[in-house]
């Protein structure tokens, strides 16, 4: 069975996840995906699909989806990541009991060619800006409601600031959130919905820091759990939550990162050997046990073939 990586920049993460996949002898191997020119409902030779990189790359995303058709287990699920955004899940979050920061949706300043004055009568002119100000205060974070981690994230500080921010934002969709007087902030890795790592992280400077008993253990339990509920909602395998801890509260504040940092330069050795163990755990788990990601989907009963797959059987020593 071949588990196949499709990856961006980083360098240190895919590689050592291919070590870690192949000294199992679970009867697992790993490699790189190579694409060139992909023909229409051809088969795919990997069982597991490990994504990193799709969301910058269409050509990618696209290929996932045709292998889903195939039979292939691609983690994250590309159909979801596709459609999810920050502010249906903030809202989710909400409705499950979970604190979320007041968080507004913004029109798009700009709009791609073709879409003219008629195209916009459902939207109010002028924005609100002072009721919208109100409800969210200032300070407030201004960001794509679609990227995931820091990308094209600001804090504004007046007025002034978030017009300035606004304008800059093009065709971009914006959410303006409040800010949270964090007096701890964690990214919490989740690998399988059930294995969670929250690490101590500094959002200003943007680094992993290694701090024993950062959390007590209430909190610590808190956040795991709650870490757990966001990505059993969702649906994704490997992703990050994000809590701002003011007054006793996590608040969730940012949980689109299906392909968070993973780098040793990035996230440290501690973490960086976690996280290859957790994630070698769940693609092989996935690639010998998991259904594949068509099961997922209503149109798989529409399909005019049956996907199969060759039978494994459990290596020596497995439970």
């Amino acid at each position: 069975m071949k588990i196949g990586l499709l990856v961006g920049r980083e360098g240190t993460f895919p590689q050592a996840l291919i070590s870690e996949i192949d000294k199992r002898s679970a009867g697992v191997t790993a490699e790189y995906i190579k694409l060139g020119g992909v023909r229409m409902a051809e088969p795919c030779p990997y069982d597991v699909i490990i994504d990193r990189i799709s969301h910058e790359v269409p050509f990618y995303r696209a290929y996932l989806k045709s292998a889903v058709l195939a039979g292939a287990k691609v983690i994250n699920n590309p159909f979801w990541w596709n459609a999810d955004d920050k502010f249906f899940n903030y809202s989710l979050a909400t409705y499950m009991g979970i604190a979320v920061p007041k968080t507004i949706l913004l029109p798009q300043k700009a709009y791609k060619e073709g879409v003219v004055g008629e195209s916009l009568r459902n939207l109010e002119y002028p924005l609100d800006w002072d009721g919208i100000i109100e409800h969210v205060g200032l300070p407030a974070f201004i960001k794509p409601f679609d990227g995931g981690g820091w990308r094209g994230v600001s804090r504004v500080n007046t007025r002034e600031e978030l017009m300035e921010k606004y304008d800059a934002s093009g065709t971009d969709c914006m959410v303006l959130q409040e800010f949270v007087p964090f007096t701890h902030y964690v990214r919490s890795y989740c690998i399988g919905k059930k294995d969670v790592c929250p690490m101590p992280y500094d959002p200003i400077f943007q680094r992993y820091l290694v701090v024993d008993n950062y959390l007590d253990p209430e909190m610590d339990a808190r956040v795991r759990r709650e870490t757990i509920q966001i990505n059993e909602a969702l649906g994704y395998d490997i992703n990050t939550v994000e809590f701002a801890i003011a007054g006793g509260v996590p608040y969730a504040i940012d949980y689109m990162n299906p392909a968070p940092d993973a780098d040793w330069w990035s996230v440290g050795s501690v973490y960086f050997k976690w996280m290859v163990e957790k994630v070698a755990d769940l693609a092989i788990e996935t690639a010998l046990h998991g259904e594949p990601t068509i099961a997922s989907h209503r149109w798989n009963e529409l399909l005019n073939h049956e996907i199969k797959r060759p039978s494994v059987s459990k290596p020596a020593g497995a439970d």
